[in-house]
């Protein structure tokens, strides 16, 4: 009898073992997705992950916003589908996915809240990781404090230059880099108004957050977080009015920034793109995009060091 018994045991302890170390679903893992938002690509990003055993769980971005969990990820036979609901809109019905994976390639469709159905297509988010560690060229002055040479916008241009500051006086356009970017040291300081908020993305799909938020905690979605992403381990932002600075060492996907000299997000991994980015091609170098439609903003002294 005991010899059964621990027999049984044995065999229950193989199975969970076995279980606990199978391999993962293909759908685990990070993708990248392209939305046909009414004939516009627009960004979205999935992660996909296991929780216990057989269970699927996840985050997704879409267009804007922040990453939201997805608590349950149905997935059989090459398709999977799951809910959440809206973000930013005050409404109860859910937004739906679903789609497939066809050799490492996911498509689908996603309904939305309103009942409008939007076509999308996914790869597999790349690693973004050096064979070896970056050398770092001189630093390179990106604005150069008199007019807007080297940057443009995306609409109308109500972005100027005074004394050496380049300034947003109110709510318009974002102002893009004109020269693309893949791992670089960025050095930059800004100033906003009571209550005005504004942000930094790395080539273009990272947002680095810029907001009045002295005396909150440390969010994801507040002062030097990546906006949905990462959030830093301390706040450090001044009042409202006073200048301030920011340090950003960016390789691959993993970030370190420095706020007003506190080291505040320390060689992470930036999970994938954030809302409002240009893209979600990862893979390619991207511009340094400057968020003026959340308030009036100013800048100054942006130096960028490039990895050779």
């Amino acid at each position: 009898m005991k010899y059964i018994t621990s027999v049984i045991f044995l065999f229950l302890s193989i199975s969970s073992f076995a279980q606990e170390h199978q391999d993962p679903p293909p759908l685990e893992g990070r993708w990248d997705l392209t939305i046909d938002w009414a004939g516009k690509p627009q960004p979205a990003w999935l992660e996909v992950r296991h929780s216990g055993v057989n269970k699927l769980v996840g985050r997704v971005m879409i267009v804007s916003g922040s990453a939201r969990p997805i608590s349950k990820v149905n997935f059989d036979n090459g398709k999977f589908n799951f809910a959440i609901p809206p973000q930013w809109d005050n409404s109860d019905i859910n937004v739906e996915f679903e789609g497939t994976l066809t050799d490492d390639m996911l498509k689908g469709t996603l309904k939305n809240f309103d009942g409008k159905t939007y076509s999308w297509t996914g790869a597999k988010a790349p690693s973004l990781k050096r064979s070896k560690a970056p050398v770092w060229a001189s630093p390179v002055a990106l604005f150069n404090g008199k007019d807007l040479k080297g940057w443009h916008t995306n609409g109308e241009n109500q972005w100027l230059v005074e004394s050496g500051v380049l300034k947003s006086p109110k709510s318009g356009s974002n102002l893009f880099s004109d020269q693309a970017f893949t791992d670089f040291k960025l050095h930059i300081e800004f100033r906003y108004p009571k209550g005005s908020n504004s942000g930094i993305y790395l080539r273009g799909r990272y947002e680095v957050q810029v907001a009045d938020s002295k005396g909150m905690e440390p969010w994801d979605d507040q002062f030097s977080g990546v906006y949905g992403m990462l959030a830093p381990n301390e706040m450090v932002a001044k009042e409202a009015g006073e200048w301030q600075a920011y340090d950003i060492t960016l390789v691959g996907r993993t970030v370190t920034i420095i706020a007003n000299g506190v080291t505040v997000i320390s060689n992470q991994v930036i999970p994938g793109v954030t809302g409002g980015a240009i893209d979600s091609k990862e893979g390619e170098p991207g511009p340094f995009m400057i968020q003026g439609d959340h308030g009036p903003i100013e800048y100054r002294n942006i130096m960028v060091t490039q990895a050779k």
